[in-house]
């Protein structure tokens, strides 16, 4: 998948996964695939954040207020961690003009 949103465009949880604690963090279960995936303390907070369709500079910003953490480097985690999610079909990418 091509990733290269703007830091307005919108990203928003897959409805099709199912998340549940697990230690620090949270299961997700892909209910089309039915494939398992879990993410850490920070991955389950933006999780949390994306529920409903949310702009990426936003996520960075709420990322930034909770940890303590570096921008740039908060920059490349969130982007890695959305586009992952996104190339697993558990996030959807909205551009801003269509939100």
């Amino acid at each position: 998948m091509d990733w290269n949103p703007s830091e307005h465009d919108r990203v928003s949880a897959s409805k099709d996964a199912v998340a549940c604690e697990f230690g620090n963090g949270l299961a997700l279960l892909d209910m089309r695939s039915n494939i398992y995936y879990s993410l850490n303390s920070v991955g389950a907070y933006i999780w949390e954040l994306i529920q409903e369709p949310k702009p990426i500079v936003e996520i960075r910003s709420a990322v930034l207020e909770r940890y303590n953490v570096e921008p740039e480097r908060c920059k490349a985690d969130v982007n890695g961690l959305l586009k992952g999610l996104a190339d697993a079909g558990l996030a959807r990418l909205h551009d801003e003009e269509l939100v």
